[in-house]
């Protein structure tokens, strides 16, 4: 069984296409980040942002600090040894611990203010306005800041203020998890932070367009997004057949699927996998062969696509006979030539070994000895590669560099410690 620190048989740095070689500079170098945001989301996109060459500076509380600091041994989270999820989340950055509701705190939080290129909060409004971190409060201190917010149900409406998290704003509030439960089932349950990373990605997206203005208006401004949001936009499809009048039918089980061509299967070895056919009228004959089953070619249930749907339950019991004749391999290697789309239903330690996320540069190496490989953001450029995966800082590990940067004194800085403004 492989351990934690090996790696697959390719090595774990991406063969990036590179169309006139790589930059000198990566290309966020320069552009300062002020996170003041919590848990996953919000901290993610500031990270994303970090591995393209961000000074991202972690504002956090003395004493806690992000509580996602301290979330990896939650229920919801697989037994570690290591605080893997903060490696993720914590990479590239420098944390300042800081009392913003103490008015020292409130000051240091207005020097990086006006040094900042980009502001990323996610508190709920009445937090914002108790520490004066609204929009309004902090346009006038620097009128080129992209001030990035993410929320649980978006900045207006008589929810606006709820907290949200990825399993009630983006999965459950959306119809996501009423849309992948099965007919006769109760909802499913989402897995950690799937909502969060999306959303983390839609949120540097708004980042870019509103940097993108700022060099040619030379002005910030605010720039958003939600949870909700996003969890509605990744349902689109069906939200939007709802509001056509569309006939939303309940989803049924695998074993009697809407289409038999696009369902799972499992193989002779035990690997289940996903099944697609498309343009079936002109490869359903090649697919039978294929199979092995050249029988199904003139079976009047199944001569035409409407057919094969209206018989999909029996259609879907013949090739499960199938495709236990042969191994996953087999089938890999011969189903793509009769024009199917098949890929494996991997389990996430199948994703670790494969050679493929290797050279697509989704795994990528640290410099942390408990967490030696991580997961790179999805982004890719040709001309540059993102920065290696820097450890997760301690809580306040750079309080006393980045108050010298802003112009604190060494006296001033003892003063602020002793009053317990800083850590």
């Amino acid at each position: 069984m492989r351990n934690r620190h090996q790696h697959p048989e390719a090595s774990v740095s991406a063969d990036y296409k590179t169309l006139s070689g790589l930059d000198t500079e990566l290309p966020l170098s320069g552009l300062r980040v002020v996170d003041v945001s919590t848990y996953i989301a919000a901290p993610a996109a500031a990270t994303a942002l970090g591995d393209w060459g961000a000074d991202v500076i972690k504002v956090e509380a003395p004493g806690l600090g992000d509580p996602h600091r301290h979330g990896w041994k939650g229920a919801n989270y697989p037994r570690a040894e290591v605080n893997f999820p903060w490696q993720l989340e914590g990479r590239n950055k420098r944390s300042i611990a800081v009392d913003l509701k103490s008015p020292q705190g409130r000051a240091i939080m207005t020097r990086l203010i006006k040094r900042a290129d980009v502001l990323v909060v996610n508190f709920p409004s009445p937090v914002r306005d108790r520490l004066q971190l609204r929009f309004e409060d902090v346009e006038a201190l620097n009128p080129r800041l992209i001030y990035a917010s993410l929320s649980g149900y978006g900045e207006d409406g008589p929810d606006a203020n709820i907290p949200g998290f990825d399993v009630n704003g983006y999965f459950a509030r959306s119809g996501l998890l009423d849309a992948l439960r099965y007919d006769g089932e109760p909802p499913a349950f989402s897995l950690p932070a799937q909502g969060d990373r999306i959303s983390a990605m839609t949120l540097v997206a708004a980042i870019m367009m509103g940097l993108y203005r700022r060099e040619r208006t030379g002005r910030g401004g605010w720039v958003g997004t939600s949870l909700y949001a996003n969890g509605v936009w990744a349902n689109a499809t069906l939200t939007t057949a709802a509001l056509a009048g569309a006939d939303l039918q309940p989803r049924p089980p695998r074993d009697r699927p809407r289409s038999a061509l696009q369902n799972q299967y499992v193989s002779k070895d035990g690997r289940w996998f996903t099944l697609l056919l498309s343009q079936e009228n002109k490869r359903w004959p090649g697919f039978c062969e294929t199979v092995g089953a050249k029988e199904l070619i003139s079976d009047p249930r199944f001569v035409t696509a409407a057919l094969r749907l209206q018989h999909a339950t029996e259609l879907t019991a013949a090739l499960d006979e199938s495709f236990v004749a042969h191994d996953w391999a087999y089938w890999r290697n011969c189903l793509p030539s009769a024009g199917a789309a098949v890929a494996p239903i991997n389990s996430v330690q199948d994703v670790i070994v494969d050679e493929q996320a290797v050279h697509a540069g989704i795994l990528i190496d640290t410099d942390s000895a408990d967490v030696p490989r991580s997961i790179a953001g999805p982004v890719r450029l040709g001309f540059a590669k993102p920065r290696l995966a820097g450890q997760a800082p301690e809580l306040g590990q750079h309080t006393r560099e980045i108050l010298l940067e802003l112009e604190y004194s060494d006296a001033e800085i003892v003063a602020l410690r002793t009053a317990g403004v800083v850590s």
